[in-house]
């Protein structure tokens, strides 16, 4: 990612300025990515559902892709660096390495708690179901959250208030799930911070893609464990049982305090890499109306 600052570029045209806005151009890049997944979605309903498995996400997948990097080229005009593909497999393997590490971390100590008890497993085949959509969700959520709300907040506030502020939009779009709790929203904003540490300390969205992947689809489709709220389609066929706030009751893994121990270590590990090597940006004082005036 750009970890330009805005400067003050008074004598641009107004139309210019206020699509240069911080906030217009968020709402922009929201749609941009948001609006080609959907309508993809959409269009994709109109073939057989016998012949629609797996690829109408991964198609819409690659449509947010594709609708994000036309909003960085067009209005925030720099190279999408975050989306590089020179050592895009390291980091990604890095991402799923991080990823698997939690669930297993999280799972064990869950586990032999006896929160959590394994009770059989399913067809193996299940595993497939969950590839497309949790590879579609990992790609969105990162794209909207950490490169378009995080980096233009980041820039225009710097670091410290980009990760209150994203934070709380990530919880908050977290809200109308099942089971939400205050301790779900308090987990949520753990791996929330991991999420943009990850994002920060590499400057791209490879490492983190891998770590809400890994995470999402582990629990949902091999230990059939319900994520943020949403029911579990896995293969280890997994009973909890005990206090909600160690179990995490109906919003899931992520409702339990375990999640978020296991997910704040990876924050404090992630966001102190990213300050050592000097990617924490300082807030950038602009006069009002200029905030969103691109360096270029």
């Amino acid at each position: 990612m750009s970890t330009q600052p805005y400067t003050v570029t008074a004598s641009l045209p107004l139309r210019t300025r206020i699509l240069r806005y911080p906030l217009t151009l968020a709402i922009l890049g929201i749609l941009a990515t948001i609006v080609p997944m959907f309508v993809t979605l959409g269009l994709t309903e109109l073939v057989p559902k016998a012949l629609r498995v797996g690829w109408p996400m991964l198609l819409a997948a690659g449509f947010a892709v594709a609708g994000y990097r036309l909003y960085v080229t067009h209005l925030e005009r720099r190279p999408i660096s975050e989306l590089a593909v020179d050592g895009a497999g390291r980091e990604l393997l890095h991402g799923l390495g991080i990823g698997a590490l939690l669930v297993v971390a999280t799972s064990s100590v869950l586990l032999a708690c006896g929160a959590f008890a394994v009770t059989g497993t399913a067809d193996p085949i299940v595993l497939l179901k969950p590839l497309p959509e949790q590879v579609m969700v990992a790609c969105f959520e990162e794209i909207v959250f950490r490169a378009i709300v995080f980096g233009l907040l980041q820039k225009s506030w710097g670091t410290k208030i980009a990760l209150v502020v994203s934070t709380v939009i990530f919880v908050a779009s977290h809200m109308p799930n099942e089971g939400f709790s205050v301790l779900g929203a308090l987990m949520t904003a753990a791996a929330s911070l991991a999420l943009s540490g990850a994002y920060l300390a590499t400057n791209r969205l490879w490492l983190p893609i891998g770590m809400h992947f890994a995470w999402n689809f582990l629990n949902d489709a091999v230990f059939a464990v319900p994520v943020s709220g949403h029911p579990a389609r896995g293969w280890v066929q997994i009973t909890t049982s005990g206090p909600e706030w160690l179990s995490g009751g109906a919003y899931g893994v992520e409702g339990s305090v375990v999640t978020g121990i296991t997910w704040t270590i990876a924050a404090v590990m992630l966001l102190v890499i990213a300050h050592r090597r000097g990617h924490w940006m300082t807030k950038r004082m602009v006069r009002p109306g200029d905030e969103g005036a691109l360096a270029h």
